[in-house]
């Protein structure tokens, strides 16, 4: 089953506690004034302001009132992620995975998921199983794999739960069990992961009706608890 890295998040991050240049910089990107918020997000920044030195780096990346410059939005991400800002680690580690505005670095890319993933970015978690699973940047590991997928699914990320499933499929990391492949399985599909369907079909082929019948059981409980009761 194909596991995907996700594509960086291009939310701008609103604090309505800070005022001055990010207040108006936010307020002119709603209105799609984007050469003012330019100006006044790169007058924050400058200030060391960590939320506008990420929205910064989003107008690079996205090309919002300036020409696109992926390097320049490296370069602002690198501010705010040094400030422990989790969405612009989060954003470094996806332009070091796929080799955007810098040379592809797997390692790298690893280090700035790992510091947002420990800040609870459920994207970071993901990314970093994935790491982690196929041996990228580090050493392979279905079992740190497994810890970083099931702390991203229980945040409610598909991706996550899909990739769960598997692994308790195959029996990676964790012993096969097809009561909670089917399980996870089943809860990305309800989640929104529409081809977790046929890894949820394709485990239930293998499994009596009484075992389908806990694993629905299970997931249930899992989701009804806010994925609290998932084990």
């Amino acid at each position: 089953m194909v596991r995907f890295v996700i594509a960086a998040l291009f939310t701008l991050i609103v604090n309505a506690a800070l005022a001055g240049d990010l207040e108006d910089g936010l307020a002119a990107y709603i209105r799609k004034d984007y050469a003012t918020a330019l100006a006044k997000f790169r007058s924050a920044a400058q200030q060391g302001v960590a939320d506008a030195q990420y929205n910064l780096g989003v107008m690079y990346e996205k090309g919002r009132g300036v020409a696109q410059d992926y390097g320049e939005a490296v370069r602002w991400y690198q501010m705010a992620a040094q400030q422990g800002y989790k969405e612009a680690q989060y954003n470094l580690g996806v332009m070091y995975d796929k080799g955007v505005g810098v040379a592809q670095d797997y390692k790298e890319a690893v280090r700035w998921y790992l510091l947002a993933a420990k800040q609870g970015d459920p994207d970071a978690q993901y990314n970093l199983a994935l790491k982690y699973d196929k041996g990228q940047g580090v050493a392979q590991d279905y079992k740190e794999a497994v810890r970083w997928y099931r702390l991203a699914a229980k945040q409610g990320l598909a991706e996550a739960q899909n990739n769960l499933g598997v692994m308790y499929g195959l029996g990676q990391g964790v012993l096969q069990d097809h009561i909670r492949a089917h399980m996870w399985f089943n809860i990305a599909a309800i989640t929104g992961k529409k081809n977790s369907v046929e890894g949820r079909d394709l485990t239930a082929s293998k499994m009596t009706a009484q075992q389908i019948e806990q694993a629905q059981r299970m997931a249930r409980e899992c989701m009804s608890s806010n994925y609290t009761k998932c084990d």
